[in-house]
């Protein structure tokens, strides 16, 4: 089998749970990730806008915000994006993903936990993503400012080969409904 395959297979398994009901499940990630940063004494985390299939973090990042945590999120920029300080209102931007007003003010310089969603992973625990590579560009570049890193999705889709590449990023730790490693 190859990435593609794969992450075809994976996206198809999270469409079809994406049907179901996802609250608890969201839940119970989130209060699984709420955990880490709190044990870790994090005060600054990257986290993302969700889509669909992707875990519902938003009472997580609302959660964070209240306890007055620094919370980045990305700003897509070209192939990659960058990190801006989470804030309201949202717009819907490219590929229909939610993001806050660009801010060129915050430059990052330090994120304890980074909070990235999966599609899947391969046998050498590194992500597989939804194709378009930007975790990875954003990574190779900024990696030197990120403690530690988490993926989360709501399955576990675990590839028995090895399907990623050398600059595929990997995770201290992958959090989904039924699977914390």
């Amino acid at each position: 089998m190859n990435k593609k395959i794969f992450r075809m297979d994976c996206l198809a398994k999270l469409k079809k749970q994406k049907d179901k009901s996802c609250f608890a499940l969201d839940k119970r990630i989130s209060q699984r990730v709420y955990q880490d940063i709190k044990m870790s004494g994090a005060k600054s985390v990257m986290l993302y806008i969700p889509l669909g299939i992707e875990v519902n973090i938003m009472p997580l990042i609302k959660q964070l915000r209240k306890e007055k945590i620094r919370l980045f999120v990305p700003f897509m920029e070209g192939e990659s994006f960058r990190l801006v300080k989470y804030r309201l209102p949202l717009k819907k931007k490219k590929f229909g993903i939610l993001e806050p007003k660009n801010s060129h003010q915050y430059r990052v310089k330090k994120i304890d936990i980074a909070i990235v969603p999966i599609v899947g992973i391969d046998t050498l625990q590194k992500r597989i993503g939804f194709g378009k590579g930007m975790y990875d560009r954003f990574f190779e570049q900024e990696k030197k400012y990120i403690k530690r890193t988490i993926f989360i999705s709501r399955i576990r889709c675990t590839s028995l080969e090895v399907l990623t590449d050398e600059y595929d990023i990997r995770a201290e730790k992958i959090i989904t409904a039924n699977m914390r490693i």
